[in-house]
């Protein structure tokens, strides 16, 4: 079992959709240069707007192997990197 919050996460509260993307993106570049493959998204619950936008990014990204909503927050997103995609 992964414990959460030994993972490195990005907290999108307060961001519109478009910064959450870029954030996002720039994130999952910075965790590949590190190694990391694993971290959690923190959208916050809201209208789902960030959320959304956030899921529709990850799924047009190639290095993403795949993400879900976390079983017991559903205000943040587990996301698991393809490993060596550098």
């Amino acid at each position: 079992m992964v414990f959460y919050n030994s993972l490195d996460s990005i907290d999108l509260h307060g961001e519109t959709r478009e910064s959450s993307k870029i954030l996002v993106n720039e994130f999952i570049v910075d965790e590949i240069k590190q190694k990391k493959y694993k971290f959690v998204i923190v959208h916050g619950i809201g209208k789902g707007i960030v959320r959304k936008s956030v899921h529709e990014e990850l799924k047009k990204n190639k290095k993403v192997k795949e993400f879900k909503l976390d079983n017991f927050n559903i205000g943040c997103t587990i996301v698991h990197l393809k490993e060596g995609e550098e």
